[in-house]
This record gives C-alpha cells, structure tokens and sequence, in this order.
C-alpha cells in the first residue's frame, strides 16, 4: 500500500434493522490517485466513503488510512486530518470566505499568521484570490464559487486523504465541467489521495485514474481504469449500468 493509500479489507455496514449496506468489500485507494466509486441509487457509495472518516461506523472488517486502523482513532482528530467536500458544501453562513478556510487550521492551534498564508496559497489555488473574495460571505458567491471554498476548506491542513461526495453535484452543468478540469489540476499538483463518489459515470471517466463500480450492498462488481470500465466491462451489470450514459474512454494526456 501506498503511504497515503486507504485501504478496505472486508468491511461490512449492518444497520440494525438487518440491513447490509457493504456486504464484505476489498478495495484500495492507491496514493495519489483519484479513485471513484459509482453505481446506482442504493448501493452503498456513499456508506463506503463515509466509514473512511467513521461518520458510518464499520461493523466489521478494517479500514487503513496512510497505513493506520481508522478504528484505533479518535473520530473528530481523524476527520480534522481527512478532507471532505460534499454536494451542498456546508460552508459556515455568518464566517468570511477566509474563516471558513481556515476553519480546521484554527482548530488545531495553528498561528494565525500560519493560517493566513496557507488561506491565501490556497485561495490562489482554486481561483479566488484572497484580497478580492477572502472578506466575501458564502451568500455573495455563485454555486460553483462557493464549492471551490469548499475543496479549498477541505485541503486547508495538507491532508494525505480528501474524501468527496458528489461534489460538484450542485454547480450547473457548465460550471461542473470547469470545476472538475480545475480539480484535476489542482489535485495532479497536490498528489492528494482522493476517493470520490459520483452518480454521472462522465464525471469518473474524466477525473478518475480507476473506477470502482458497486452493485447493491457494496458488491464490487469491477474495478480499473476509465478505458478498461467503459470498453471491457466485466460483466452483464456493469455494461447494463453504462448502457444508459454515452460514454467514451478518456483520451490519454499529452
């Protein structure tokens, strides 16, 4: 495994009403890939990404972030040390664009001239400059503004894992498209592990560096690279599941 890698072996989500979320899943997300996980409605995406920072607790099995139990952690330190963006960004309403970003760096007792110069490096980086929107409140930006004070938020502490949950979900479809090439960038340069939920398969192909499709209960029914998913899927679900998107493999960089 990769020193920042996230690592499944066996993990199984019960409820108790006897409902099986993730059945028994193996999976690894390599360091400093882009992993995405998709599949229909219901079929434990979102469990599995949430048992990485324990808000879905496992019921069995392990779950290893840059080689550590995420179960021998404490909860809230574990997820101040994992990035996370979701679909609605859940921004703090009355804090500047500035104080959400430096939210978990405050947390942790970082200075605040540490934490202002990593809130305008990182500003910078998602294409808001401090001096024009670091005094901004979450109301005053777009959609697509306020999802990158998200990711920017979420990779305020260098963390080795983000963990994203349709995050581009809310933005509109033009702004989605610029968002995810920016991502790309932004995330090829950081190295960032990234382990990604997305209900468009589009989205997966043209950020992922392998896919992960789940069927019902967190079965993984393949697992490789936008081109092998998309041109040799596995079996007749995982064409069935594809059938429905028009879909093309990814041309290869350069």
């Amino acid at each position: 495994m990769g020193s920042t890698g996230i690592v499944f072996e066996g993990v199984r989500k019960e409820y108790p009403d006897g409902t099986v979320a993730v059945g028994s899943l193996d999976l690894e997300a390599r360091e400093g890939e882009i992993l995405a996980l998709v599949g229909p409605s219901g079929c434990g995406k979102s469990t599995t990404l949430r048992m990485v920072n324990r808000l879905v607790e496992p019921s069995a099995g392990r779950i290893a972030v840059a080689g550590s139990d995420v179960m021998d952690q404490d909860p809230v330190q574990l997820r101040r040390g994992i990035g996370y963006v979701i679909q609605h960004v859940g921004l703090f309403p009355h804090r500047t664009v500035a104080q959400n970003v430096a939210t978990v760096p405050g947390l942790l007792g970082w200075s605040k001239a540490d934490s202002q110069a990593r809130v305008e490096e990182l500003l910078d980086l998602v294409g808001l400059p401090v001096g024009e929107y670091g005094t901004r409140y979450p109301h005053e930006l777009s959609g697509g503004e306020r999802q990158r004070v998200g990711v920017a938020r979420a990779l305020a502490v260098r963390p080795p894992v983000l963990l994203m949950d349709e995050p581009f979900g809310a933005v509109d479809p033009q702004g989605r498209r610029r968002l995810q090439r920016e991502f790309a960038s932004i995330q090829k340069d950081l190295g960032t592990t990234v382990m990604m939920v997305t209900h468009d398969i589009r989205e997966a192909v043209l950020l992922a560096d392998r896919i992960a499709v789940l069927s019902r209960g967190g079965v993984l029914e393949q697992l490789g690279t936008p081109e092998e998913v998309t041109e040799n899927p596995a079996n007749d679900f995982v064409e069935d599941f594809l059938a429905d998107f028009d879909v093309e493999p990814r041309q290869a960089e350069g």
